[in-house]
């Protein structure tokens, strides 16, 4: 029986606990989300190079030689895109290995934790040494894991009388399963994303081959962020597209500097609500009301980092 597209393209009818989705590869929505964050491209250029070396090199060269473990880090503040560059980084991967058959899988670690004693070290154990090591039996292997500083927190700020013996057991748990994958399947690479480095424990920052910093856009970055948005509001409503050449722009890019990613496409949809009657016709929206939004973003955002 032939399958539907969605089905070709995500196996989902039944999924492990812990994996949240499976994906074949290449996939072109998520190459269109590689090409949608802006980031410097030497940036994107070595962590293309750092993932596609896993794939043709760990598995001719010995460990002993190159101790690679098939783990890349990407961190950074949040909205900054880290996510989205994980999951279009598998799609540009797959298309560099046309006959590689490749697959992602996207972990969900909330679902992992339980306040029941041992159960949580046991989901992580199953998640890595049954459901991805399984998948990468079957050909090439991404695997997702964000916010991962919650299946590897580190050890050493956790408080035994605070903090359940299972968060520490799952750290412990993740790094055995990182070693063992390492050593049995070559065609396996994990790309992980964390806010919060300081809170990933050293041993896993240890295991990784690359850690890359996702920072906040500077000017320019900021400037194509907002053009990108605009140009793409511009397609619904083709006045909008004339804002990118307005004396105010450059104004509004640089106020701009400071939030991240998707501050700045957030910020474009408050200027789009400015007033009732903008909202009824976004068309209509100003590049002062653009200038006042981004104004109004960046004073929450020093609000807000004030209080942390």
């Amino acid at each position: 029986m032939l399958r539907s597209a969605a089905t070709r393209q995500d196996d989902e009818t039944f999924l492990p606990k812990g994996i949240h989705r499976s994906r074949r590869l290449p996939d072109e929505q998520l190459g269109a989300l590689w090409d949608s964050i802006v980031l410097d491209e030497k940036l994107k250029i070595q962590l293309l190079s750092q993932a596609a070396l896993n794939f043709t090199l760990r598995g001719k060269v010995e460990r002993t030689v190159l101790p690679l473990h098939g783990v890349i880090l990407l961190v950074g503040p949040p909205g900054t895109g880290k996510t989205s560059l994980a999951r279009g980084l598998a799609h540009r991967v797959a298309k560099l290995f046309p006959a590689g058959g490749f697959k992602l899988l996207e972990v969900e670690p909330h679902t992992l934790t339980s306040s029941a004693h041992g159960k949580t070290q046991r989901a992580v154990s199953e998640l890595f040494s049954q459901s991805i090591a399984e998948t990468a039996s079957g050909g090439p292997t991404i695997v997702l894991l964000d916010e991962v500083e919650t299946l590897a927190a580190d050890r050493t700020k956790l408080s035994l009388e605070a903090n359940p013996v299972d968060v520490h057991r799952a750290t412990d748990a993740v790094l055995v399963q990182l070693d063992t994958l390492a050593e049995r399947h070559p065609n396996l690479l994990f790309v992980a994303t964390s806010n919060f480095p300081q809170a990933v424990d050293s041993a896993f920052t240890s295991r990784c081959d690359l850690v890359l910093q996702i920072p906040l856009p500077d000017r320019d970055a900021c400037a194509r962020i907002l053009a990108d948005c605009l140009a793409g509001l511009a397609r619904t409503y083709p006045a909008v597209g004339g804002l990118v050449s307005s004396p105010d722009f450059a104004r509004c890019a640089a106020e701009c500097v400071g939030l991240d990613g998707r501050a700045i496409r957030k910020m474009v949809a408050n200027a789009l609500a400015a007033s009732p009657q903008v909202a009824m016709d976004p068309g209509t929206v100003s590049s002062s009301d653009l200038l006042a939004a981004a104004k109004a973003a960046k004073a929450n955002r020093a609000i807000g980092s004030a209080k942390a």
